[in-house]
């Protein structure tokens, strides 16, 4: 009996495959990570009562509400550049809220204020939070928009709730005045929320790396103490309203670290501002002897004469990343072109040694030496040896593109008579079969064109514009070659009597392998003389380019420095 069915062998069990592991509900995933690295939610917190107590007791303007509160700014800050999902949300906004209370009851704050008060900062910064996830939500403040989008939802729209609410609340708690408690919130709410908020989302990996250069760091460290040493004599010490002299430091800042400088240095202007009044020193003393009044003024100062250097230094980032953008694109045209030039050397190359061959074949055929041949055949071979001559000057054509584009032709800039170089162009068109019925004329108007250029090249370039005048231009019956003097330079102009060309093609002139819907006319030609003409006149140190009506002719003209 067959091993396999031996009764005594015992059977394996059918494995079964595992069932696969349900991913947790992205509520507990945020959950999981929340408490798998509270040290962020705890520091924030800490951050926060620290911040509440330190405003409550060195910043209060009016009454009981403060003239900078920082408090929200952190906590905005960190909610955004750590949100995980809404369960991560709620556990946030609860270690937020507690530390929030725990701030107002030890800055000295009754039960009913601290909740009122803590309700309100909540509203203010979960405000915050969701405009600018909705409107804001790349976070990016290294761009104009990006940064005006934050200050304006999370800056200057979410704190108006919170401040109405407040400005109800004391009214019927104390009688203080709405317009006057709502006016001092949504000023120092907002100046908290913009400067705080803007250098907590600005603090990134890529701006801190910078820094690590030793040159980085202390250029930084010399600014920063500087702006430290201005802001002491402005906000501390001065009577005269002189704020004006920190906008060339923070400008300075937004030139040489973009937004984190900024950001970093409205922190510091805005607290020797607002703390300047609260102390009752400065220059805002002048505002009346009213500390809200006083606290209005330097707020006022920070928010509309300080904190639009943001958006220069959003705008400089923005450049920054646009240049490098641009280098990085202009860098793989050159690497493509330069791949480019190398294919079509190495085509032309492949090209010459097997068309030379069917060239001299085909001389021979043609010739009657490899034997007799009749007249069909001699026909054939003459329009073998044409086709063969065609296909070559492409080769050379492709080779001398090539060398162009890669910086491989060298031209040899010299006093080169320009009259001299027509009267040879034209003699040598003279003797083309295409030009058999049309008149060729030299004019030359003035003395002196002596133009500085490589007699070679600028005998390449006139004599393909002779060509293509007489090829597409013939049919006028004219070519007329002209010399004269413009500004400092020498002018040539090849000028025919044909079709002429309208602005679309005149557009595409001088691109190569572009002939203009020509390429099913009799018209022979490969569409890269005039591309090969610009390149070899841009060697010269000129410039080329065309002038033409539709039905009135063209004339194509190029100027070269005098000598």
């Amino acid at each position: 009996m067959s091993r396999a069915l031996d009764p005594s062998e015992p059977v394996p069990a059918p494995e079964v495959a595992p069932a696969p592991r349900a991913d947790p509900p992205v509520a507990v995933n945020s959950a999981m990570a929340f408490f798998r690295e509270p040290l962020a939610p705890i520091f924030t917190a800490v951050a926060v009562l620290i911040l509440v107590v330190l405003a409550i007791q060195f910043a209060r303007t009016s009454g009981l509400v403060a003239g900078l509160w920082a408090a929200g700014g952190v906590g905005t800050a960190v909610w955004l550049r750590n949100a995980r999902g809404p369960l991560y949300d709620l556990c946030f906004g609860g270690l937020l809220a507690t530390g929030i209370a725990a701030g107002e009851l030890l800055a000295g704050n009754n039960y009913g204020l601290t909740a009122l008060f803590t309700v309100t900062n909540m509203i203010e910064i979960t405000a915050a939070v969701l405009l600018a996830r909705r409107f804001a939500p790349t976070l990016n403040l290294a761009t104009v928009e990006g940064a005006c989008r934050f200050l304006l939802s999370a800056a200057v729209f979410a704190p108006i709730p919170a401040a109405a609410l407040t400005a109800a609340g004391l009214y019927l708690i104390n009688g203080a005045d709405p317009l006057y408690t709502f006016q001092t919130w949504w000023f120092g709410h907002a100046l908290g929320i913009a400067v705080i908020g803007a250098f907590g989302l600005s603090l990134t990996r890529r701006h801190v790396v910078a820094l690590r250069k030793p040159f980085r760091a202390a250029e930084a460290v010399v600014l920063l103490a500087l702006l430290v040493a201005v802001c002491a004599g402005v906000f501390f010490q001065s009577r005269v309203q002189v704020g004006f002299v920190v906008i060339p430091l923070l400008i300075l800042f937004a030139a040489r670290f973009r937004v984190l400088g900024v950001a970093t240095a409205l922190v510091i202007v805005a607290i020797s501002a607002v703390g300047g009044a609260m102390l009752g020193r400065g220059p805002f003393i002048s505002a009346g002897p009213e500390l809200a009044d006083q606290a209005l003024l330097a707020q006022l100062m920070v928010l509309f004469g300080c904190l639009p250097i943001l958006l220069v230094a959003s705008l400089l980032e923005e450049r920054d990343r646009l240049s490098d953008r641009a280098k990085a694109g202009q860098s793989r045209a050159e690497r493509a072109s330069e791949a480019k030039s190398r294919l079509l050397a190495n085509v032309a190359h492949e090209i010459k040694s097997p068309v030379g061959g069917v060239i001299g074949i085909g001389e021979l055929w043609k010739t009657g030496q490899l034997g007799a041949i009749t007249p069909t055949q001699a026909e054939m071979a003459e329009m073998l040896v044409k086709t063969a001559r065609q296909v070559e000057a492409l080769a050379h054509d492709l080779l001398d593109v090539a060398r162009a584009e890669s910086g491989a032709v060298k031209v040899e800039l010299r006093p080169t008579d320009v009259p001299g170089v027509l009267e040879d162009v034209r003699r040598a068109t003279a003797l083309r079969p295409e030009a058999k019925d049309i008149r060729l004329h030299v004019v030359s108007e003035g003395d002196g064109l002596i133009a500085l250029a490589d007699s070679q090249r600028l005998t390449q370039v006139i004599a393909n514009l002779a060509s293509n005048a007489v090829k597409y231009g013939g049919a006028g019956g004219l070519v007329v070659f002209r010399a004269s003097k413009v500004y400092d330079g020498v002018r040539i102009e090849v000028i025919d009597r044909g079709p002429g060309l309208s602005p679309e093609k005149q557009a595409q002139l001088f691109e190569p392998f572009n002939r203009l819907g020509l390429e099913r006319s009799t018209v022979e030609g490969h569409g890269i003389g005039l591309a090969l003409a610009k390149r070899l006149v841009e060697l010269q140190g000129g410039s080329i380019g065309v002038v033409s009506t539709p039905g009135q002719g063209a004339a194509f003209w190029v100027e070269l420095p005098a000598a």
